[in-house]
Parts: C-alpha cells; sequence; structure tokens
C-alpha cells in the first residue's frame, strides 16, 4: 500500500505539515512501523502559482507512484465542526485594456466629444452581470456540473447563517446569483469579479485629465467540468463584442486552472470521514471550497491519482493577513486524525478492491 502525502507550504499551513510529521513521528514511537509507504512532498511556492511542481512530477512519475494523495492545504468549516473538503474551484483570470484617444486629453478642451475610456470599461464590467447577479458572458453555464440532491442536504447540514456572514464582513445585505443558498454560490457556482480597475490620474489633488486608456482585472472561479481555456475565450469573445466602436480592446489571459472534484465514495475520502471522527469526536460534515489549488488536477492528469484534502485550519484564523495563527485544538485533533488516517486507509482501500 502506497500513500502520498504533498503539503503546499502556505504561512499557517507551515504548522499543517509539522501536524503530519509530529503524526507520523507518533506512528513510529508507537510501534516502530507505519502501516502505510509514504512519500512526502514539501512545496512552497504555492502563492506563486506553483511554477516549478507540475514539471517536478512530470519528470517523477515512476518515483511518485502512489494510491492516493493527501494535501493538507484547506481548512474545516467552524470550530468543533470536523469537515471533508471534497471539491475546489478552477480559475480563469484575465486583463482588459480599453484605449480610446491616441494620448491622454485635457477634459476641459475634449470632454463631451470623446467616449472616456473609463466610462466606457466601468459599462461593459457593469454589464458582465445581469439584474439577477448571473453571469452574462455567452456560454459561461453550459458546462456547469449542477449540484446532486445529496450535496444540497449535506451543506443544508453546516451551521450557517446568512445574517452572520453578512455581520462578520461589514454588511447589510449579501449579494448573488438568485436562486441559490450562498454556499452554492461560494462553492459550486461560477463567478466573475473585477480583482482592480485604474487609468487615468489617481495622484493627489486634481488634474482635469480625459485619459487615454484604461485597465482592469478580472478573475473568474470554475466549477466542476468548465474548462479555464474555454472559459478564457468565450470571456474575450463576449468582452470584444459588447465594447463600443468608440474605443478599442485587447483582452490578455494571465492564469489558468481548472476546477477539481473528488468522489465522496471513494475509499480516500471515507478514511479521512473515519479518522476525522476518532480524531475529533464526531462525525465530521462534507463541504467543497470557493478556492483553487491547481495542483490537484495536475496531479490528476499526469499520476492518475485523486487527492484527499485533509484540512484543520479555521476560518477565523487571518489566513494571509497579519498574526496568522492555527487553533491548538485543532493543530492537537490534527495530529490524532493524521495518525488514525494512515491506519484507516488500509482498511478501506483492501474493502473497495473486493468490491
Amino acid at each position: 500500500m502506497i500513500f502520498a502525502a504533498l503539503h503546499q507550504s502556505e504561512e499557517h499551513q507551515d504548522t499543517q505539515i509539522f501536524i503530519h510529521l509530529k503524526a507520523i513521528e507518533a506512528c513510529l514511537n508507537g510501534g516502530g512501523i507505519l502501516p502505510v509507504n509514504i512519500k512526502i512532498i514539501f512545496e512552497g511556492e504555492e502563492e506563486v502559482g506553483s511554477e516549478h511542481l507540475g514539471a517536478f512530477v512530470s519528470k517523477q512519475k515512476e518515483l511518485l507512484k502512489a494510491d492516493v494523495i493527501v494535501i493538507s492545504d484547506s481548512g474545516m468549516f467552524a470550530k468543533g465542526v470536523p469537515s471533508v473538503t471534497y471539491a475546489l474551484r478552477g480559475l480563469a483570470y484575465m486583463e482588459v485594456e480599453v484605449t480610446g484617444p491616441n494620448t491622454d486629453l485635457h477634459s476641459g478642451s475634449f470632454g463631451g466629444s470623446v467616449h472616456n475610456p473609463v466610462q466606457a470599461l466601468t459599462e461593459m464590467i457593469a454589464s458582465l452581470h445581469d439584474k439577477n447577479g448571473r453571469i452574462t458572458v455567452k456560454g459561461m453555464y453550459d458546462d456547469v456540473r449542477p449540484l446532486t440532491k445529496a450535496e444540497r442536504a449535506a451543506f443544508k447540514k453546516l451551521p450557517w447563517s446568512d445574517k452572520k456572514y453578512a455581520a462578520s464582513l461589514g454588511l447589510k445585505q449579501l449579494y448573488g446569483e438568485k436562486g441559490f443558498t450562498t454556499l452554492e454560490r461560494l462553492w459550486a457556482r461560477p463567478t466573475l469579479e473585477c480583482n482592480g480597475i485604474w487609468g487615468g490620474y489617481i495622484g493627489e489633488g486634481a488634474k482635469t485629465v480625459l485619459p487615454a486608456k484604461a485597465f482592469a482585472k478580472i478573475s473568474m472561479r470554475l466549477v466542476p467540468d468548465q474548462s479555464s481555456a474555454k472559459i478564457a475565450r468565450l470571456f474575450e469573445k463576449h468582452f470584444r463584442s459588447i465594447a463600443p466602436k468608440t474605443v478599442q480592446v485587447k483582452v490578455r489571459s494571465l492564469h489558468g486552472g481548472e476546477p477539481a472534484i473528488t468522489p465522496v465514495d471513494s475509499p480516500g475520502v471515507k478514511a479521512a470521514v473515519a479518522a476525522l471522527e476518532k480524531g475529533f469526536g464526531k462525525k465530521p460534515l462534507y463541504q467543497r471550497e470557493g478556492g483553487s489549488i491547481p495542483i490537484v488536477v495536475d496531479f490528476k492528469k499526469l499520476l492518475g491519482i485523486d487527492s484527499v484534502l485533509l484540512g484543520f485550519g479555521l476560518p477565523d484564523e487571518n489566513a494571509h493577513a497579519p498574526n496568522e495563527f492555527i487553533n491548538l485544538d485543532n493543530f492537537f485533533g490534527g495530529i490524532k486524525t493524521a495518525a488514525h488516517y494512515y491506519h484507516e486507509l488500509p482498511n478501506f482501500w483492501k474493502s473497495a478492491k473486493k468490491k
């Protein structure tokens, strides 16, 4: 039985690497041997796109042969609520440029005769959603895999409150695609967000400029069965089609990553469920994740192996912010869970083979 563990190093995820190391130490001290063979990859480039990991995996297929991959770069739904993450969203990241006149102009001399590129760009961006919060890019929803009744039921079991969620963000009201719950929008529906917009004069004081160019960065989170390359093409085609004749448009694809999903009835996930129950004293729930870990798809494509996302972080641990930390109960519960996982996996794997 081969078991491969990948740990992507990302702030407090470093602690999750340590969780597995302590679990391995506990197993060795307890009985002198591990119930499975373990290969560990320590990878520290996740925050810059894991530029070299895919190439390494591609070259080392024989070395990395395994039955299961475990990635501890995810979290639990809430404190006291152990959960298994079984799906991630993908990403299509674009940059757009809108050009009007061939140089910046004086707004007093030219305003009223020239379509301001900033205005044109904001009008185009505003049209990318309709009044119901749906993305208007043609073909965006063609390949979206719908949630099953079982998945919707599993989401409803999670202790969630729209009111508390909005309050924690300082909002009076949430926004999103009509016809879906907040968790469904976060985890199982594609999104389109303007990540940044700039153009013209943004310095101190006043300068009455009518800018020649305006720019924006736009990201789209994708769900299972969507292709980042296809969505990038659809976006570019759509964005060009809605450009007024008064401006010119350039669209660049900066980055793409595919969505991922692991069957919840796979032996790796079943072992995680059993291990979490033993590690935290209660049955875990199922959740998806709105973010992306592109290497999960690369592992499946290059090695043919499903990844189990066994993470112990919590939503309020200041991820990517100052004073990031991990809850001590989750730290010690994670060590117990990881040790139990090594023991549970062979049993579930043998059962699956018999079937």
